[in-house]
């Protein structure tokens, strides 16, 4: 089915062919937008298992087609509880389950929102930025504690902003299983020659919800 939008959180919907068996909402890294191969490799592969998905544009994204993050975050783990409210909205009928993330920047972010208690049922975080390349001490773990969801790392074996020997002990800081998807030789922006990323980062989100 041809995506649609949905305006006020600049996203791009791609839906099932048939009813959802849930939604997934998904956003970019502080260089990207939207538009991101993966994201829209990962939502087009959501899609044909028969999920709603949505990639959608954080609000400094919104506010301008270029650059990075400027200023406080406030507004982007505002706009990240706003697009996962209207994605679930996207889904009549009973409660579905929700999975919410993002690449770098963007899931970084989203993992402070479910941190401060925005409801999903699986975190799903790409290339997750645990320190600045080079700055092992500036860590960026200490909201990780208060994640009670089940959580995906999907993260490159030759990414500079964590070694995956950095990313366990991270992951075990969260108090719910989680599972790190391995992408050998993979650095930040994810891409594999020779492993089909979305579907083994979907794989192990629907293994976590049981």
């Amino acid at each position: 089915m041809t995506p649609t939008e949905i305006p006020a959180i600049a996203g791009v919907v791609h839906r099932p062919d048939s009813t959802p068996q849930g939604v997934v909402a998904l956003t970019h890294g502080a260089g990207g937008s939207r538009e991101s191969p993966m994201l829209t490799a990962l939502c087009e592969e959501w899609a044909r298992r028969g999920w709603l998905a949505v990639r959608y544009n954080l609000p400094y994204r919104r506010r301008r087609p270029k650059g990075p993050p400027s200023g406080s975050s406030a507004a982007d783990l505002a706009g990240i509880v706003e697009a996962v409210g209207a994605v679930r909205a996207l889904a009549d009928g009973p409660r579905l389950p929700v999975v919410a993330g993002g690449h770098s920047y963007g899931g970084r972010l989203t993992s402070m929102a479910v941190a401060d208690g925005l409801a999903v049922d699986v975190l799903a975080l790409f290339s997750y930025p645990l320190h600045p390349p080079g700055r092992p001490e500036r860590a960026r773990t200490e909201h990780l504690p208060r994640i009670t969801v089940p959580t995906v790392f999907t993260h490159g074996t030759s990414d500079p902003f964590g070694t995956l020997d950095e990313l366990r002990p991270a992951a075990a800081l969260i108090a719910a299983p989680t599972v790190i998807v391995e992408i050998t030789g993979a650095r930040h922006d994810l891409a594999s020659k020779k492993l089909d990323v979305p579907a083994l980062a979907i794989d192990a989100a629907v293994s976590l919800l049981g």
